[in-house]
């Protein structure tokens, strides 16, 4: 039997601030493990920890405790140079390559794979000009067919970017409040008052009638 696609096991970040007292600003959780091929949407408030989190699983932030498995490999535990071999991190449209280096490269072990198995997009930028947004879709389509894991992250501002996550997404993660909780699917995200709150009325009203079209759609 394989190795599930990413493990966060017990991972936890504190930060913390104080010379002579450490004392904490902020910690993040998240224990789960995502088994298989396929795309899953990450939402939550800004500075709820979202980046931090695609850090952790991409081995440019080290967790505080806990491991960071990819494919069954602790990715901070290969050489920062081959991390993306394993989970690649894209920031709106650039590749994010920023490593926090606490041990020499030559004492770490080197990816066992040659591409990457773990997608990371954090807030892609969906331009609006024509066929855009399906080109894009289906290109996350792809890589899962291709038995890859798409994560993808956005802030939604407008209710398209609801249809978007509505869409492509086959199950959610909410962050928010120190923790990740894991939805799954589109409905239960809405059902979830942390995630109502964060939307706000007008949101809430175009998630709403996305879910219930969705509903609809599947009877």
């Amino acid at each position: 039997m394989s190795a599930p696609l990413l493990v966060l096991d017990d991972i936890r970040k504190v930060y913390t601030r104080g010379r002579v007292i450490r004392r904490p600003t902020f910690t993040l959780e998240a224990n789960l493990s995502l088994e298989e091929p396929g795309i899953v949407g990450v939402v939550g408030p800004n500075g709820a920890g979202k980046t931090t989190l695609f850090e952790m699983m991409t081995g440019s932030n080290a967790p505080t405790s806990g491991r960071v498995l990819v494919a069954g490999t602790d990715i901070h535990g290969v050489k920062y140079r081959e991390r993306d071999r394993l989970a690649i991190h894209y920031h709106q449209s650039y590749q994010v390559r920023r490593f926090r280096k606490r041990i020499p490269s030559a004492f770490l072990a080197p990816s066992p794979t040659r591409t990457p198995l773990v997608h990371l997009f954090d807030e892609p930028q969906f331009n609006l000009q024509d066929g855009y947004i399906g080109f894009m879709l289906d290109f996350f389509r792809k890589l899962r067919d291709e038995g890859r894991l798409v994560i993808l992250c956005m802030h939604p501002t407008a209710s398209w970017h609801l249809d978007i996550l509505a869409e492509i997404a086959g199950q959610f993660l909410f962050v928010a409040g120190g923790g990740v909780t894991r939805m799954a699917d589109f409905r239960s995200l809405v059902a979830e008052q942390r995630f109502r709150l964060y939307l706000g009325p007008e949101m809430t009203r175009a998630a709403d009638a996305i879910a219930m079209a969705a509903r609809s759609s599947t009877r």
